[in-house]
């Protein structure tokens, strides 16, 4: 499938997305949005991709935000239907039971951070500079960033950065919480393979469980967390993948799992 303002790069069993528009840094203009949740749909829908990386092309931004000429013409009612496209590709991200890592090269923006936000973990080149300054431009964060700013950070720090709009360097990114890893930019992608090659090694099933089961702790209680936990454990030892794992684990060799 072609898009207009994304590359997408096929590996083994996962994707590479790359957001292309270097041009504009890489804004998030609605044809952008709507290029992305086409792909997401096509991971999801595609039983052979097991997961994806997001990056930016170039060395300067991973997406530097909202397409300011768009943003510009929005209105009341406008505004609330971009804010609803944005959310809506993001949370498609966030609920997928495939890994998605961000791999973030430059700037993460606004529109970028909450994009990299949404996305399971977040790896960050040294240049990487995460923000919400929205605030400087009279508006608020609107895909999603007054929510999982607070989620990663805590609620304090969030409305500090979100009221502020001061930027996040990946050091100070990696010690919040808001990045997982900060690496130099020359390794960053081949640190994000490298991980997601790791991921992949494991139990398709138990790790599809695991992203659905960890992702519900934002919207269920402790209590109703815990029963979808034993839910999906009892599902995942009926699976020959868990049979197969724990066989080799006593027979002391490397697991060969099916996805059954």
């Amino acid at each position: 499938m072609e898009y207009a303002t994304l590359s997408v790069e096929r590996k083994d069993a996962y994707v590479i997305i790359r957001l292309n528009r270097p041009e504009a840094l890489n804004a998030l203009s609605i044809e952008l949005l709507e290029d992305l949740r086409r792909v997401i749909a096509e991971v999801e829908r595609d039983d052979s991709i097991l997961g994806a990386i997001i990056t930016g092309t170039g060395e300067k931004a991973f997406a530097a935000g909202a397409d300011i000429e768009e943003l510009h013409e929005l209105d009341g009612y406008t505004g609330e239907e971009y804010s609803e496209l944005g959310q809506g590709v993001f949370s498609m991200i966030e609920n997928l039971d495939k890994p998605i890592i961000a791999a973030v090269n430059g700037f993460a923006l606004g529109g970028g951070c909450e994009l990299a936000m949404a996305c399971h973990i977040r790896l960050a080149s040294e240049k990487a500079k995460f923000g919400q300054p929205e605030v400087n431009l009279g508006i608020i964060p609107g895909f999603g960033g007054t929510q999982r700013l607070s989620r990663l950070i805590g609620v304090g720090r969030a409305i500090e950065y979100n009221l502020t709009g001061a930027l996040i360097d990946a050091e100070r990114a990696e010690q919040i919480g808001l990045a997982n890893h900060v690496y130099h930019a020359d390794e960053l992608l081949t640190k994000a393979e490298e991980m997601m090659e790791t991921i992949l090694a494991k139990g398709p099933i138990a790790m599809q469980n695991t992203l659905r089961a960890t992702a519900s702790s934002v919207n269920l209680t402790t209590e109703k967390g815990m029963e979808y936990e034993a839910k999906l454990f009892g599902e995942t030892c009926g699976t020959t993948d868990f049979k197969e794992g724990t066989k080799a684990f006593l027979e002391k060799r490397k697991a060969k799992f099916v996805g059954e």
